[in-house]
């Protein structure tokens, strides 16, 4: 049992690639799907100390809930509404620098600044979304989208 996670590196790609490893070594011989997404979700928030790390899973026509660290979230969205509809809708990663610059911002914290949702897709088909908030203006790019996009590719 991992009782601790700890991550070696002092850049965020250097973190990401020990994320990487470590996460495969945990996931590896665990097959419920909620089980590992809640692990990868705390082992995310862990590492980077995001304000909140989960995943939305499609239910229908709305995105529900699931694993998540942080505080309380939001239960559904709608296709298309918010940053985590929009990324189902659109199919594809969405990165917020400034969430108040997105029309339609859904803000289920107040203190959330930027945001960044990566689709799951299985069989073509997406089903659920990595969603993360931070706390900070501009906290995600490139570097968060290539790296989150492996780690939900494990899923």
């Amino acid at each position: 049992m991992i009782e601790q996670f700890s991550i070696a590196g002092s850049t965020k790609e250097t973190k990401y690639q020990s994320l990487l490893k470590a996460l495969a070594s945990l996931l590896k011989d665990e097959p419920d799907l909620i089980a590992n997404m809640a692990n990868v979700s705390a082992a995310i928030k862990e590492v980077f100390g995001f304000l909140w790390v989960g995943f939305y899973l499609v239910r229908g026509e709305e995105l529900v809930l699931g694993p998540f660290q942080g505080s309380i979230a939001c239960s559904r969205i709608k296709k298309g509404k918010g940053v985590c509809g929009a990324s189902w809708k659109n199919e594809k990663s969405i990165i917020v620098p400034d969430v108040s610059q997105f029309l339609g911002h859904i803000a289920c914290s107040s203190l959330s600044e930027s945001e960044i949702v990566i689709p799951i897709f299985k069989n073509n088909n997406i089903t659920g979304v990595l969603d993360i908030d931070s706390e900070h203006l501009n906290h995600f790019d490139e570097t968060d989208e290539k790296y989150l996009s492996q780690i939900v590719e494990m899923l």
